[in-house]
């Protein structure tokens, strides 16, 4: 099936492509409202379903499997060959530019300990998912937190939900940060196995929280976590923009080429500064 795309200013021909070329997005709709900047929107013959692809920037990835194989054997092979679970989809993992700490190797550095002190009060809960207790304002968390760092519709509460309380999701840990109140104050949707974790998606309310340094200070409680139940490695997500260097900080990091892991950051940040 053909598809025709048109300029967000006026009904003006612009190509035709092939409407299995092209992903239905994730999060139903109301991810494609009120798009801000320059971009495309695509009418992709799903009933109701108008879509925007935002600068038409694409997460980096080099490849793709679709796994059906889900052992702990598996699953921390194929990160170790740059592959990580996503959003995508049950099983969808891309090999990307991923990050890594060797947990043999990490040690606290004097920066690592001063965040620890500013966010003192913040404690470490770990549920598994689904998560029972899952409430409509977990979504709105996360949807309020991507939109305002990342743009509108990055993130939506009804994809948040599918993977906290569905068998859809990859990830199999809700991290949970309690403040000094006991009140929940974030969170971070995780993947965890015998030998690594994969610190994904966190989210917290900007603006409200008196902790300085909160995303950093989740970062290493979830590292600490990490390297004292023993794991290998905890993966960081990847590498793609110039203000992906604030995970460059830790002892033990490694990053994936696209062929091997590399401890080169000065290569690295060449590559983003590109």
């Amino acid at each position: 099936m053909q598809l025709l795309l048109f300029w967000r200013f006026g009904f003006h021909f612009f190509s035709v492509i092939d409407r299995t070329q092209i992903t239905p997005p994730e999060a139903g709709r109301q991810d494609c409202q009120n798009l801000p900047g320059l971009f495309i929107r695509v009418y992709l013959g799903y009933p109701g379903d108008l879509c925007a692809i935002k600068n038409m920037n694409k997460y980096l990835h080099w490849n793709r499997k679709n796994i059906s194989d889900f052992s702990e054997l598996n699953i921390s092979s194929l990160y170790d060959e740059g592959y990580v679970f996503t959003r995508r989809g049950k099983g969808v993992m891309d090999q990307t530019r991923s990050i890594r700490i060797d947990l043999e190797q990490f040690e606290m550095s004097s920066e690592n300990k001063r965040i620890l002190r500013k966010t003192e009060e913040v404690k470490l809960k770990i549920e598994s998912l689904p998560y029972s207790d899952y409430h409509w304002s977990i979504g709105k968390l996360a949807k309020d937190f991507y939109d305002e760092k990342f743009g509108n519709g990055t993130f939506s509460a009804n994809k948040v939900r599918e993977l906290l309380v569905t068998d859809e999701s990859n990830f199999n840990r809700l991290f949970i940060y309690k403040g000094d109140t006991g009140d929940v104050i974030a969170y971070s949707i995780c993947y965890e196995n015998e030998s690594i974790i994969h610190y994904s998606y966190p989210f917290y309310a900007l603006g409200l929280m008196p902790y300085v340094s909160m995303g950093m200070g989740m970062m290493l409680r979830a590292i600490c976590y990490a390297k004292d139940n023993g794991k290998k490695y905890i993966y960081l997500g990847s590498a793609q923009r110039s203000t992906d260097t604030y995970k460059f900080q830790f002892k033990g990091l490694e990053w994936f080429s696209g062929s091997d892991w590399k401890d080169d950051f000065g290569e690295l940040k060449e590559i983003l500064s590109k």
